[in-house]
């Protein structure tokens, strides 16, 4: 393992090893919750646009970016974990055969009723509470939202607006709101809809994760047979980007892909994690301020968390202009590329690839050539819509 300091990015580069169990993360496992999100009467595949002026541009093969701004008119992809999430806890509760059951099942007039007596509960920087809220309006339940101190009141308000969720700002950072939602849950009886786990708290966000397998089930069918062979996937407790990774690694069996692990500096918790070099999870603490409202988390997913520390290639720490670099080419491409809505926490890899490939050096470190396959999610729209125009300049 060796770091890397430049003037923008930190970077740790290492051989991804073997052995890694990735049995939760196979074709067969994706297609559980693309199945529940087929049944949903909002469902359409987001696009995969192929940025072939920036790819000839910059002398790589192709440059694939798989759109999430149009996901359930969230704008963002995080709706896809928490409804999956949500349906299996429900079909728990009512005794429905998750394999068999489908939305259909919850529109029946007895289970809807019944829906209208649960509470979720879960804490948030943004797009998961949104997810959580709509989720919860679609199937008939109530939901309560905790956010953390900093947190724009565009983000708060969409929460609310996307479905039936009553949300709060706190006085404390992501790690302390999680605690507190949790022991509202405790205390009150609600259900506790958290995305990251810890020691007797692992089967809900394992279900959260599965259903972030729909996003890359749709991205494996939209490419065609292409296998990519870098893969730049952002995080923040990690959930999204351990599912992803374990998919391709798994689909993509003897060329599976190099995959790096993107942070902003101020909270890079799995790049911390890895520098440790001792196996285990590790904690930023303290209040991180970053634009990147969705990455600044502290503590790393514990069900992903060997996913990422093994498999990876890469891990990057990001100042937060590397993510408005990522905004602006995406909202003034390159050539005939299409523009894409990209916010703080989706645009992060695409401004990382930006740097990469208008430098040697870097190209060299990240083994990147001519016949290179880049894959990037942006994850989110415009969720605070006057930082997304301070930034870019557009609406």
């Amino acid at each position: 393992m060796k770091e890397y300091h430049f003037d923008r990015i930190s970077v740790i580069c290492r051989e991804p090893a073997s052995g890694t169990d990735l049995s939760a993360y196979t074709v067969k496992k994706a297609g559980e919750p693309l199945r529940f999100h087929r049944s949903l009467p909002c469902y359409s595949e987001t696009p995969l646009h192929s940025m072939k002026s920036l790819a000839e541009e910059t002398g790589v093969g192709t440059v694939l970016v798989k759109d999430e701004s149009p996901r359930f008119g969230l704008k963002a992809f995080k709706g896809l974990g928490g409804s999956y999430c949500m349906f299996r806890i429900l079909c728990e509760r009512f005794g429905l055969d998750y394999a068999a059951a489908d939305y259909s099942d919850f529109l029946r007039e007895d289970i809807r009723k019944a829906c209208g007596g649960i509470t979720f509960v879960t804490a948030t920087d943004g797009n998961h509470g949104k997810g959580v809220s709509w989720a919860a309006k679609m199937f008939g339940c109530k939901a309560r939202v905790f956010m953390p101190k900093g947190t724009v009141e565009a983000r708060r308000r969409a929460i609310e607006e996307a479905g039936s969720a009553t949300a709060e700002i706190t006085e404390w950072n992501y790690d302390r709101t999680v605690r507190y939602a949790a022991s509202l849950a405790e205390k009150n009886g609600w259900i506790l809809i958290q995305d990251t786990a810890w020691d007797g708290y692992e089967q809900v966000p394992a279900w959260i994760i599965e259903g972030y397998l729909t996003l890359a089930e749709e991205i494996a069918g939209q490419m065609n047979g292409m296998f990519p062979t870098h893969i730049f996937l952002q995080a923040g407790v990690g959930s999204m980007a351990g599912g992803i990774e374990g998919y391709f690694i798994n689909r993509c069996g003897d060329r599976p892909p190099l995959v790096t692990v993107v942070e902003p500096e101020a909270a890079a918790c799995i790049y911390r994690s890895a520098l440790a070099g001792d196996g285990r999870a590790h904690s930023v603490t303290g209040d991180p301020v970053t634009i990147m409202a969705g990455l600044n988390c502290g503590t790393p997913c514990s069900t992903v968390w060997p996913v990422l520390r093994d498999c990876s290639a890469y891990f990057c720490a990001c100042r937060d202009d590397v993510t408005e670099t990522g905004m602006r080419a995406y909202a003034n491409p390159a050539g005939t590329d299409p523009a894409v809505v990209s916010g703080e926490s989706g645009a992060v890899t695409y401004g990382l690839v930006q740097v990469i490939l208008r430098s040697e050096e870097l190209r060299k470190l990240f083994r990147i050539g001519r016949d290179s396959v880049i894959l990037v999610i942006s994850t989110e729209g415009d969720t605070d819509p006057e930082g997304y125009k301070r930034i870019t300049g557009k609406k």
